[in-house]
């Protein structure tokens, strides 16, 4: 009888196995292949090339000196340089988001290109035009006009996908065009410390140099995220790459089509991380949110009535995991909207309406240098020193007070007549015993001095030992 009953138990147990694993299974099993993703996603993943005009200075480049009888020589230890600068090129991927040929890449894939070119797997190739670039998050948005629709890839949601998920990137590692490659999620909301806005999907799908600004797409085809970095002690890869989850590289992408930049929401606050300690000290049991540990006058946070000590839950009904997510979460907040903010404050919940207004970005380098060379500040070399304007960054760098004024020394050439005698690090206080403030200013005294031939005295202040030292600027 007993034994009856446990062979009976035993079939029980046999069929509800047969009956419940092969559902489990499924829900976890590899896919079969990749093959029919691959041929449908593929047409939309491109090569991305670039060339930038490098100056060259030819002057240091020539072993012999003009007039010596082996100048000649020259040439052929190496005076061959081209006057005009040589090319440099770099490859990367891209990916197309519409028919009308936008194209979404990384930022570091294009940046200071003079020339931009995308070839797709059937080799076609096309000259792309520079829609805008966005640095702190390294998304790039290019053009091309065929006069065709272009195949287009759609985004998906990445908020949703889920670590252990199959993934698959296609684009260009050194050079392979159209090299598709598969893997899992390995992790969510990675912070690799790259800037404000890190919250990158972790994979272990192999991303190797070249697949750069490629995609990364789920099992239903859909973009969930732009590969962008890896982590390698060899410089191939090792199975941890991180791409820009969709939900930020879209709305990037939306942004520098429509205007040409990124447009970000601006709280003002400045956020600490929240420790097991400091949430069980607010009344939670597990670390959440972001610490307000200091709020800025006047700032839509302020005037929202935010306060230090506030520790953020949500924003705009979406809880806030951590605190560094605070930044990416505001940035992406409509401007000049108001939107809920829920607080603790001294252990008991409170909600918020504060209006979002838009932040000031800091200025591209483009944009930098424009306003350098507006202000005579850009760095100038003349006589074989190259100097630089003493900058709040500079002065912080190099801890330079506020009451020393001049130009910094960045380098004096090995075969200027300072060589030895004027240091990099020194600051130019004077050129002809005339206060100089700016580079431009340094530069047309020295030019007029070499005008008149003769030496002209310059004030050198080296770690505040002060210096006279004459020199002719056409010698």
């Amino acid at each position: 009888m007993m034994y009856l009953r446990s062979a009976v138990l035993s079939l029980i147990f046999a069929v509800l196995a047969i009956a419940v694993t092969p559902e489990t299974a499924a829900s976890h099993a590899a896919p079969d292949g990749f093959t029919e993703l691959a041929k449908r996603l593929s047409p939309s993943v491109v090569n991305i090339s670039t060339a930038q005009t490098i100056e060259i200075d030819t002057s240091e480049a020539k072993p012999f000196e003009e007039g010596s009888p082996l100048e000649r020589f020259n040439d052929f230890f190496g005076g061959r340089a081209d006057r005009d600068g040589r090319v440099s090129k770099s490859l990367g991927s891209g990916f197309v988001i519409d028919a009308e040929g936008h194209i979404v890449t990384n930022n570091h894939v294009i940046e200071d290109a003079d020339l931009i070119e995308v070839s797709f797997p059937n080799g076609d190739t096309y000259e792309a035009t520079l829609i805008g670039r966005d640095p702190a998050t390294d998304i790039a948005v290019l053009k091309i006009d065929t006069g065709e629709e272009m195949p287009a890839v759609p985004w998906g949601d990445s908020d949703s996908a889920e670590v252990g998920e199959w993934v698959i990137a296609i684009g260009n590692p050194f050079g392979y065009s159209g090299s598709v490659a598969a893997g899992i999620i390995s992790a969510r909301n990675r912070d690799i410390s790259s800037g404000n806005y890190d919250d990158f999907i972790q994979t272990d799908v192999a991303i190797n140099r070249g697949n750069s600004g490629g995609p990364l797409f789920n099992m239903d085809g859909e973009v969930i995220g732009v590969n962008t970095a890896i982590i390698s002690p060899t410089g191939g890869s090792v199975g941890i790459s991180f791409s820009v989850p969709a939900e930020l590289a879209q709305s990037i992408a939306s942004q520098l089509i429509e205007f040409g930049e990124t447009r970000r929401g601006y709280l003002g606050v400045r956020p600490q991380a929240v420790t097991n300690a400091i949430a069980r000290s607010y009344g939670l049991d597990r670390a959440q949110g972001a610490l307000v540990k200091s709020v800025v006058a006047d700032s839509p946070a302020d005037k929202g009535g935010l306060q230090r000590g506030d520790l953020i839950l949500s924003i705009g009904g979406r809880p806030l995991e951590a605190s560094r997510l605070l930044s990416r979460r505001i940035a992406e907040s409509e401007i000049d909207k108001p939107v809920k903010i829920e607080i603790l404050r001294k252990k008991k919940r409170k909600t918020l309406t504060v209006t979002i207004e838009r932040l000031k970005e800091q200025v591209t380098d483009e944009e930098k240098i424009r306003r350098e060379v507006a202000a005579g500040n850009a760095e100038r070399s003349v006589a074989g020193i190259s100097v630089e304007a003493l900058s709040e960054d500079v002065r912080e760098r190099y801890r330079i007070d506020e009451d020393t004024k001049g130009v910094r020394v960045v380098k004096v050439g090995k075969r200027a007549t300072a060589s030895g005698k004027i240091l990099k690090g020194d600051i130019i206080e004077e050129v002809g015993f005339e206060r100089i403030s700016t580079p431009a200013e340094f530069a047309e005294a020295m030019e007029e001095a070499g005008e008149l031939d003769e030496p002209v005295t310059l004030l050198i202040n080296r770690g505040g030992n002060y210096i006279f030292y004459a020199l002719n600027p056409t010698s």
